[in-house]
């Protein structure tokens, strides 16, 4: 069970963590970018056409994703190549699907995180 009292360093409790974290997956545009690095390190370009967003968008999630500690940059040659931080990333993302497979429907019916 995590801990509910705030972390006397931080202020912050576990279950607030959690809930910061989620909020960096809970975007369509960054899951749709998490997804393709989890197969390959990618330049910015390289992952507009595979996930067929904008290059500003692309940026500004990446920009995002990069605060977050969610994804590393490394420079190769005049590019810079994005990957995952970690692959316990693929592995939650895996472990999400896991677990859509059973509660699929109840997502779908529910109608308290519909997107605007």
């Amino acid at each position: 069970m995590p801990q509910i009292v705030a972390d006397r360093n931080t202020g912050v409790t576990a279950i607030e963590r959690r809930a910061k974290l989620f909020r960096g997956f809970a975007d369509p545009s960054r899951l749709a970018i998490l997804d393709v690095l989890c197969e390959a390190p990618l330049a910015v370009h390289e992952i507009v056409t595979r996930t067929e967003l904008s290059q500003p968008n692309v940026s500004n999630h990446l920009r995002c994703l990069l605060d977050c500690g969610l994804v590393s940059s490394d420079r190769d040659g005049r590019f810079i190549r994005y990957r995952i931080s970690s692959p316990r990333i693929s592995v939650l993302l895996n472990d999400v699907d896991a677990l859509l497979d059973v509660v699929a429907e109840g997502v779908e019916a529910c109608d308290n995180y519909r997107e605007a």
